[in-house]
């Protein structure tokens, strides 16, 4: 799953039908691998908004 997700974040475009049979070989069901991909999805859009507003983070938040 975490090299799912790596892959999803820094090459979304080499993703393949073999990333998501390997977490179904996992034993991975299709509403988890959505999950999956939702939750990556969402982290990397917050993010950019974040990014591209110059949104500081917290003061309690490591770097």
């Amino acid at each position: 799953m975490l090299r799912f997700a790596i892959k999803l974040t820094r090459a979304p475009g080499a993703m393949n039908d073999a990333d998501v049979e390997d977490l179904r070989s996992a034993g991975f069901s299709d509403r988890d691998i959505l999950d999956i991909v939702e939750v990556v999805g969402y982290f990397a859009y917050a993010n950019r908004i974040a990014d591209g507003l110059g949104i500081e983070t917290e003061s309690w938040i490591p770097d």
